[in-house]
């Protein structure tokens, strides 16, 4: 079942248990997946590929979003936030923990020979390629630099 069948399904089963929250996020997502069908050379059909780096771009965005909320002290702006991060997360690969992260990138490290920060693009490179959509961008950058900067 593709992603946009999952959303559909779950669209019509927040529409009859009129849950907003839910529907917002899948609303989200079938917007985003519409456009990337649409997409000049996307000829009405994406890879599962796209739909992850898809659905991390949403995450990302709402949390950029929440943390300017959480700035201003806007909670009620904050709390929708935080609840469409919950559904988009819902159709993404499990996260690596901070402890998993360690160790791939140690392993990645150690695969590459980086020793100094001079070599952080190189190691990133290779993280950002190995881990894609387990972790986030900015988690494996910091992890990166302060394993190298030991």
């Amino acid at each position: 079942m593709s992603l946009e069948e999952k959303v559909m399904g779950g669209m019509k089963d927040a529409m009859k248990a009129k849950d907003e929250a839910l529907l917002r996020g899948l609303r989200a997502i079938k917007a985003e997946i519409i456009k990337a069908k649409t997409e000049p050379g996307a000829n009405g059909v994406i890879s599962e590929e796209q739909e992850q780096k898809l659905l991390q771009k949403l995450v990302k965005q709402r949390k950029d979003s929440l943390d300017i909320y959480q700035q201003q002290n806007r909670a009620d702006l904050a709390q929708k936030e935080i609840e469409e991060i919950g559904v988009i997360e819902k159709f993404l690969p499990k996260q690596l923990t901070q402890e998993e992260l360690d160790a791939a990138i140690t392993a990645i490290l150690a695969e590459t020979g980086a020793s100094s920060a001079a070599d952080m693009g190189k190691v990133m490179g290779v993280a950002s390629k190995q881990l894609a959509g387990k972790a986030d961008g900015k988690a494996i950058a910091a992890t990166v630099k302060a394993l190298l900067s030991k």
